[in-house]
């Protein structure tokens, strides 16, 4: 099998590895030259070190180096059976893109996306054979990350779905299939962490080093939502958040913040700019949280519920079923369990009674409560048995 990946940045140089790796010939593609070499030379130190800590040995490596080639024009990805695009998020460049691969490939090659947030319907109204194209969304670092989202536009026919599942599969990643809406799983599911943290600061209930504390004290995360943030880019994260609040015709509950607008318009981006919610310089004082047993609980509570219901709303829609819901906050964003699981172990009735809470203090629309969830409560059901 043959694939045209198209671009050569970390994401595009991750799903070469992982496709080469399967044992694909790679085709990657980029306008510069200094971008291919660059992706070539990311390659050869990746190998180099899983040499070194044993998990492959030369001759692996090889292997997997011989089956990409780099490509400085669209026209050499012609004998691909699959192409997947990992360029800018702008849906006017994508459809550029894939609207002149198209005179170059064959009637059966499937073109995809690998888009976080952008509707692969509209991606693929650029094609004159627009079923042949689909969503594979991987998460970076690709070759580590085992959940890939596979999103079907309203165009795609259900054989090209089933040839992409069965490719994803053979790759030995989970596929978790997702409706073509704003963010599809994870990037939708996965606002409120950031979403709902900003608030309670923005409140001035805590500061961030303490809301970090509470998320991955009493929530097991490995990042608190503000590390996190400075660790995707304040100016990648926001526009996120900016694309699925438009898209979503403005609901409350994606609502950027203009905390975190005003930190990228400042060039604060975290880690990559040196400074964000924290401080990386070598002059960086700790911040240190406040320990404080109410208060993180309550933090934790409200984010946690606020997570609860967009995943229970996700399932509400048919935007996914809930394994897939459940597997692509753990296999995509490395969760500690999966949110409608949580649900069910936390009950109906608290998820329920604490969004009432919340809205009843606020009035806002961004508190209310999922459909799914009071139905629910009301037949005294869970998302899955528990034993």
């Amino acid at each position: 099998m043959i694939v045209g990946v198209i671009g050569s940045g970390t994401m595009g140089s991750g799903i070469a590895q992982v496709a080469a790796t399967s044992g694909c010939k790679v085709k990657v593609f980029d306008t510069k030259q200094e971008a291919l070499d660059k992706s070539k030379q990311a390659l050869e130190k990746i190998l180099s070190r899983l040499i070194e800590k044993g998990r492959i040995d030369q001759n692996e490596k090889a292997r997997i180096q011989g089956n990409i080639s780099y490509v400085d024009s669209l026209k050499e990805l012609s004998d691909a059976n699959l192409t997947i695009e990992a360029i800018i998020e702008n849906l006017d460049i994508k459809k550029k893109v894939f609207s002149e691969l198209e005179t170059y490939v064959s009637e059966d090659t499937i073109i995809a996306s690998n888009t976080s947030s952008l509707s692969i319907a509209s991606i693929a109204s650029s094609l004159q054979k627009p079923e042949r194209c689909i969503g594979i969304h991987f998460f970076n670092p690709a070759p580590l990350m085992k959940l890939v989202e596979v999103i079907p536009a309203v165009q795609t026919s259900e054989a090209v779905t089933d040839k992409v599942v069965s490719i994803i599969k053979d790759w030995k990643k989970i596929v978790a299939l997702a409706k073509d809406t704003p963010g599809f799983i994870v990037n939708r599911v996965a606002r409120p962490f950031y979403g709902e943290s900003l608030r309670i600061y923005e409140e001035g209930l805590a500061d961030i080093a303490t809301i970090d504390y509470s998320l991955k004290t009493l929530g097991g995360f490995r990042m608190g939502p503000f590390e996190l943030m400075d660790f995707i880019g304040n100016d990648i994260n926001y526009t996120v958040t900016e694309t699925v609040f438009e898209a979503f015709y403005y609901d409350p509950r994606y609502k950027p913040s203009f905390t975190q607008k005003r930190l990228s318009e400042a060039g604060y981006l975290g880690r990559k700019s040196g400074k964000g919610y924290y401080n990386y310089g070598e002059d960086a004082v700790k911040q240190d949280p406040v320990k404080d047993e109410i208060l993180s609980q309550y933090i934790f509570d409200r984010v946690l519920v606020m997570l609860i219901n967009e995943a229970a709303d996700a399932l509400f829609w048919n935007i996914a079923s809930a394994e897939d819901i459940d597997n692509a906050m753990t296999k995509g964003v490395n969760y500690p369990k999966g949110l409608l699981t949580w649900a069910d172990e936390k009950g109906m009735e608290w998820c329920v009674n604490m969004l009432d809470k919340l809205y009843n203090e606020y009035h806002e629309d961004r508190y209310r409560c999922s459909p799914l969830l009071r139905k629910m409560k009301k037949e005294k059901k869970n998302f899955f048995s528990m034993v």
